[in-house]
């Protein structure tokens, strides 16, 4: 559509999601914010897709996190059931996700960075989650996500002043994977794309699922529940468990099918 505020392209078994609003600094309003949970919809939904890779238009912003010109929603009901930008509440999503921070990620858009797996930044990307000074509040994950992945203290230095980081400071803290280089952000985070691709999906998902679901628990329980994981299950079950090993044996590229 014309007036679409999101673009999707499909490259193999990547899906690139591009916040296409670069005149509002990749902001998103209501509209924008349900264009994006079904972009995510369809990409979770398609066996054929097996990394996404999340992505803001121009080079300015990667988001300006939501639309200030128009109301902030006031409660959860207010956003898509599956979060800002539809995923930082997506907690049934593992498939990989990619976010390829071009400019400046802030309020929403740092949640939307930070609700992925691998953060790749370009060398003058920055983050902040400024809604203390607005009068605002980060309830996209932000306040919840940033402490788990730098540390209370660290995190609390960024959260109650609302600091802007550059992107070296995201990387020694711990938020930040990579700072591409003169190849550029997208190329960077497709680079990484390709690595995953090497690997079997169904163990990447597996992997992904385990980390985000046991890592709160006590070890030994979630060494114990780790193994009942559907993903897991589905995993080991797999064609790919067969053909991972035979590919190794044969001294051969394995051929993966994600089933």
């Amino acid at each position: 559509m014309s007036d679409s505020m999101i673009r999707v392209e499909r490259r193999g078994h990547v899906t690139i999601i591009t916040m296409d609003r670069p005149q509002r600094r990749n902001a998103l309003d209501a509209a924008a914010q349900a264009e994006m949970s079904a972009a995510f919809d369809s990409f979770a939904a398609d066996d054929d897709q097996w990394i996404a890779i999340l992505t803001g238009a121009g080079e300015q912003a990667f988001s300006a996190g939501h639309d200030l010109k128009t109301v902030a929603p006031d409660g959860p009901e207010g956003l898509p059931a599956s979060g800002f930008g539809g995923i930082t509440a997506r907690f049934d999503l593992d498939k990989p996700v990619i976010a390829a921070v071009n400019g400046f990620a802030v309020g929403g858009g740092f949640e939307m960075a930070l609700a992925c797996d691998i953060v790749v930044a370009g060398p003058g990307a920055s983050f902040a989650l400024p809604e203390v000074k607005v009068g605002l509040i980060a309830l996209g994950g932000g306040i919840l996500r940033l402490p788990r992945a730098i540390g209370m203290q660290r995190a609390m230095g960024l959260m109650l002043t609302g600091r802007r980081v550059t992107a070296e400071e995201g990387l020694a803290m711990g938020f930040v994977t990579e700072i591409a280089g003169d190849e550029g952000v997208l190329a960077a985070a497709l680079r990484w794309a390709d690595l995953l691709l090497e690997a079997s999906p169904l163990g990447v998902r597996a992997t992904k699922a385990v980390a985000l679901q046991c890592i709160d628990e006590p070890l030994e329980t979630a060494m114990g529940r780790q193994w009942t994981l559907p993903s897991v299950r589905r995993a080991q079950a797999s064609a790919d468990a067969l053909e991972g090993p035979a590919a190794f044996n044969e001294r051969r590229a394995p051929n993966w099918t994600g089933r």
